[in-house]
């Protein structure tokens, strides 16, 4: 497809999965109103709780679940491309949960799963993260072939390991679902993600959490859309919303041919 419309949902989770659902569907049906061929909400998307066994609570057996079946069923209600943020599924350890980006097609048929390879830690004093209480790491990029052309999955964290985005074949359009705090968000968000467009001359779309949430943390939001030479094509602050960008093949190859960074690499 030469041109394709791509929307980016920012969201305020809630500590509950059913309202955030009803949250998720409402703005991906916003999406498709305007037109969307493909959707991407945030990290997080179905849960923020208070506490971060929360998300293990309410975890899912890989293919089933409340969380995968409303996914699915958005994406084929619409007949559109889902890239359903983050979904915690069950692995061994039953005080963890993989923290999964689940891509489901128009027909809500699911064609990829990544789980998130790195693990947010972060001690500034008074505020201190570390995902691997309740998160247990993947270990596998995953890109696939699309409509859209070759999609490449990350979230959050990973955006800071430049490494994970050196693609063969070149991935054409990147997703970062995210929760940044406000914190980290405000120091390097836009920097980090403009980077990884620039360094792979590719789209990044990057739906995140933004405000205040119920459980007094604070997400820095800036829902981001950024083109192949690093241009801010869309964007929003805080609040929930939809931003929506063109994404247009014909774009991505004169970039590509213009500055050739994929033939030209040496170093592995």
């Amino acid at each position: 497809m030469p041109h394709a419309r791509i929307a980016a949902v920012q969201m305020v989770s809630a500590p509950e999965v059913a309202p955030n659902l009803a949250a998720a569907a409402r703005l991906v049906a916003q999406a498709a109103g305007d037109g969307a061929d493909l959707v991407a909400l945030p990290e997080y998307f179905c849960i923020l709780g208070r506490h971060e066994s929360d998300k293990v609570r309410v975890r899912e057996r890989d293919g089933s679940g409340p969380i995968q079946d409303a996914l699915a069923g958005m994406a084929q209600r619409h007949r559109l491309w889902l890239v359903g943020g983050t979904v915690p599924i069950e692995c061994a350890d039953p005080a963890r949960a993989r923290s999964a980006c689940l891509v489901f097609d128009r027909d809500g048929r699911r064609v990829a799963r990544y789980d998130k390879i790195h693990l947010f830690t972060f001690d500034a004093g008074d505020e201190r993260y570390d995902e691997a209480r309740s998160i247990e790491p993947g270990d596998t990029p995953v890109a696939l072939d699309s409509p859209f052309g070759r999609l490449g999955l990350s979230i959050c964290y990973d955006l800071r390991f430049p490494e994970l985005y050196r693609s063969d074949p070149p991935v054409d359009v990147w997703f970062v679902p995210s929760a940044f705090t406000a914190t980290t968000g405000a120091a390097h968000w836009e920097t980090l993600l403009r980077a990884r467009a620039i360094e792979n001359l590719a789209y990044v779309v990057a739906p995140a959490q933004g405000g205040l949430h119920a459980n007094g943390r604070r997400t820095h939001g800036h829902t981001l859309i950024a083109g192949p030479w690093g241009e801010v094509l869309a964007e929003q602050a805080e609040g929930e919303g939809v931003v929506i960008a063109e994404i247009d093949a014909n774009r991505l190859a004169e970039v590509r041919k213009s500055l050739p960074v994929h033939s030209n690499r040496r170093l592995a």
